[in-house]
């Protein structure tokens, strides 16, 4: 099943989130031990496209624990970056 992880940046973490990046994208490369698969992410922006202010992820999993243990151990997480974590269920109808 597919998810969508909606993350948005707490107020002033641009900083917290550029100095935990390395870790963070480390930390993407190998997901198989959660049983999850990125399908795609990337970063929220500004409507200027210039500004960092959240992630978001489609993951495909077996079920939401699976997702919501991937999203709990990823370093954005624990550095406190994101202030709102949504996960919802997701199916693709197109692309």
């Amino acid at each position: 099943m597919l998810f969508a992880i909606h993350a948005l940046d707490r107020t002033g973490a641009l900083p917290t989130r550029l100095a935990n990046y390395d870790a963070h994208k480390a930390f993407l490369s190998d997901t198989s031990r959660f049983g999850v698969k990125i399908v795609m992410s990337g970063p929220l922006v500004s409507d200027d496209g210039e500004k960092m202010i959240g992630s978001l992820f489609l993951i495909e999993a077996p079920g939401r624990a699976e997702v919501e243990a991937f999203n709990s151990a990823d370093p954005f997480a624990a550095a406190g970056i994101w202030e709102k974590v949504t996960i919802t269920g997701f199916l693709r109808r197109q692309g």
